[in-house]
């Protein structure tokens, strides 16, 4: 019996992604509450000795003897980011995340990026795709996931910092996971991306009767239930980073950060909860970069790792979202308790909205279908 050595996978441009579902975020939002449930029970696996690793990134001199090297400009990231998922999943793949604030002078995304899915027997590939949209739902859907488990229930008002792609994506799942939201609070940098936000909330939630263009950092956070900065920027000192005070927020308020961010005191204190999207993420991350590591990313998560290499923060003060969503950790406890999260994001995500998307590919038939090889030349 001779073997069927024939390689076939699809492609999937980016109007395939869409055809497919990856911009439904209220079923996205569900995948990754599935995701974090195995993560949780450590069915998955991504880079590094730890199997934590966010990826492995190409890093750039300042200097360099090579006129043709590119420079550590902002958001300069040549990066691939592996990992396994089990559970209904049982697939592999790995993100290339191509980005470059510059980009946006060319008239594209400051990010491109590619998703490969793979076989988790053979290696084979299994579709290759656009992962643009993959990425910005995938990553704006955690904050949505925390909100099912640790906002309250009656939140109105967005408090939004950079209206951008994430930033969009971080709005929808916020109203996926609570549907009364009906004033979003917002500021950006330039009139251009904040009409363009404008005009996508007006389409996409005609709900949120009240949109109100703020000029301060303070005035995003004062009297939010629900905050999250999605600024882009340089990174290397926290004073630059937009910062949290805790006398802006109010009771209740449930905060979710995946960008840039620093806090005060009173938001390091233990009267607010401190939710990681990954505890081993921020681990690995600590070790893998320069001390303190808030200073080579910019994520609350950070300041909490140095915090507590300083003594500063027991390591206990961490809670581990994955442990809320499967029910092992308490969710929101009262209506008046503070909560920020910090958001990593992780290339499990990554693997597993591909995954489901490309179930769905397969099952309507979109996509073109490419061959590796029939025989493969070398054995």
């Amino acid at each position: 019996m001779s073997e069927n050595t024939k390689i076939d996978f699809i492609y999937l441009s980016e109007s395939d992604m869409i055809a497919a579902g990856v911009t439904d975020m209220p079923a996205c939002v569900d995948t990754m509450e599935e995701m974090f449930v195995l993560l949780h029970q450590g069915d998955y696996r991504m880079a590094g000795p730890n199997s934590d690793s966010h990826g492995a990134m190409i890093s750039f001199p300042e200097q360099s003897p090579f006129p043709t090297m590119p420079k550590p400009t902002a958001d300069r990231r040549l990066m691939a980011m592996p990992a396994y998922l089990g559970g209904d999943f049982q697939t592999c793949g790995v993100k290339w995340y191509g980005s470059n604030i510059a980009n946006r002078e060319k008239g594209l995304p400051r990010s491109i990026l590619m998703m490969t899915l793979s076989d988790i027997d053979t290696g084979a590939p299994l579709a290759h795709m656009s992962a643009n949209l993959l990425s910005a739902y995938r990553t704006g859907a955690i904050p949505g996931v925390g909100a099912r488990h640790l906002a309250r229930k009656d939140s109105r008002v967005i408090g939004l910092l950079g209206p951008g792609v994430m930033g969009k994506t971080t709005v929808a799942s916020f109203i996926a996971a609570c549907p009364q939201v009906d004033t979003i609070k917002v500021k950006g940098r330039g009139q251009k991306s904040l009409d363009d936000f404008i005009g996508w909330v007006k389409k996409e939630f005609p709900q949120v009767s009240n949109i109100q263009v703020v000029d301060s950092i303070e005035a995003v956070v004062r009297d939010s239930d629900l905050v999250s900065y999605c600024n882009s920027g340089e990174v290397g000192d926290p004073n630059t980073y937009p910062i949290v005070k805790r006398e802006w927020i109010k009771p209740g308020a449930f905060l979710a950060m995946p960008a840039s961010c620093s806090l005060d005191d009173g938001m390091s204190g233990a009267d607010v909860r401190k939710v990681m999207d990954s505890i081993g993420l921020y681990q690995t991350w600590y070790e893998e970069v320069p001390k303190p590591s808030h200073h080579v990313i910019p994520l609350v998560g950070m300041r909490f790792m140095d915090m507590i290499a300083d003594g500063q923060m027991q390591k206990d003060e961490l809670e581990d979202l994955g442990a809320i969503v499967a029910g092992d950790s308490p969710a929101r406890r009262n209506d008046d308790e503070i909560i920020i999260m910090s958001v990593g994001g992780m290339p499990v995500e990554d693997v597993a909205w591909a995954t489901k998307i490309y179930r769905t590919a397969l099952e309507k038939g979109i996509g073109v279908k490419l061959n590796l090889w029939d025989e493969p030349a070398l054995r």
